[in-house]
């Protein structure tokens, strides 16, 4: 069986709900960190260099113009969700905020928000923001970049955040009715298969609606690049991402999304490891694992069924 018949994919998922494709058109709002700006720290968490997954250049642009730009990219689809990816997209005062999410909003086109940030940059006036537009009718996304549940890794890579803040902030989101994502990083410097299994079990019980898992990629421009071309960090195997990220899928229940199992990066910004250039590697290892092992859900007592 196809990866999207094992696993209960985001793709999949807007397809049943919605009657057609839906797509993410991804948006640069030009905001900071406070991982950048000196609030927390400067230089930002070891791993990150936005500009391997966000084009910089487009924070000089209006949101109307970036979604006009990123729509005639995108094929077969005419319905889509802004999503607001670089750096903390709530990090910002909640008007500036409410004006660009509703310039996104606007557009006849556009079903709702996919806002990505981190677990301690979204007080409670954002999430209010968030949910009166669930109330009016659109699709939200609270996507959290956890990483990873073991607190010791979350400092050893400058994060700035424990797991009881994502926790705290993920319950009071899903109180409010909104849809939460998890982003988990796997092959983190300190973290062994044992975390990632509890990371996920973790998650599960505090309770979220999607989860996107990334392979570790070492970039140009962040710190960890230094530590890798100094021979001190090794890169996370094709095997071992296929294996951990497996085993943490038939640990997630049925109704939780999948909105991505790998992703890619490309060279030049993209040191290690080089299978991360094609994200299809891995989404074939792992539907070949699935194959062997189970459908999504399996360890629990919601397996994923596809349905027919």
């Amino acid at each position: 069986m196809e990866l999207h018949q094992l696993v209960n994919t985001f793709g999949q998922d807007l397809q049943r709900r919605y009657g057609e494709k839906v797509h993410k058109l991804t948006l640069h709002g030009g905001f900071s960190c406070p991982n950048r700006d000196g609030t927390l720290g400067r230089g930002g968490c070891t791993f990150c260099n936005v500009a391997s997954f966000a084009d910089e250049t487009a924070q000089q642009l209006s949101v109307t113009t970036q979604l006009a730009q990123r729509a005639t990219e995108v094929n077969r689809a005419k319905r889509y969700l802004a999503y607001f990816q670089a750096y903390t997209s709530t990090y910002a005062e909640v008007e500036k905020l409410k004006a660009m999410y509703e310039e996104a909003l606007k557009s006849a086109d556009i079903v709702g928000l996919c806002v990505g940030t981190r677990p301690d940059c979204v007080p409670d006036a954002v999430l209010d923001l968030l949910a009166h537009y669930k109330e009016q009718g659109f699709e939200i996304w609270l996507e959290l970049g956890l990483q990873t549940a073991n607190d010791n890794t979350l400092k050893r890579i400058n994060r700035g955040h424990d797991f009881t803040c994502y926790d705290g902030v993920t319950r009071k989101a899903r109180a409010l009715g909104l849809n939460v994502c998890t982003h988990l990083i796997v092959g983190l410097p300190g973290d062994t298969r044992a975390d990632h299994i509890n990371t996920i079990d973790r998650v599960i019980e505090t309770g979220t609606d999607g989860i996107k898992l990334h392979p570790l990629h070492i970039v140009e421009g962040a710190v960890m690049a230094k530590a890798w071309r100094a021979g001190r960090l090794d890169a996370i195997s094709l095997d071992d991402y296929v294996e951990s990220a497996s085993e943490m899928i038939l640990r997630t229940p049925a109704e939780v999304v999948y909105h991505r199992v790998s992703a890619n990066a490309r060279k030049p910004t993209l040191l290690a490891p080089e299978w991360c250039e094609n994200r299809w590697l891995a989404m074939t290892g792992i539907a070949r694992a699935l194959n062997v092992k189970g459908v999504q859900g399996s360890l629990t007592s919601q397996p994923f069924h596809f349905p027919q």
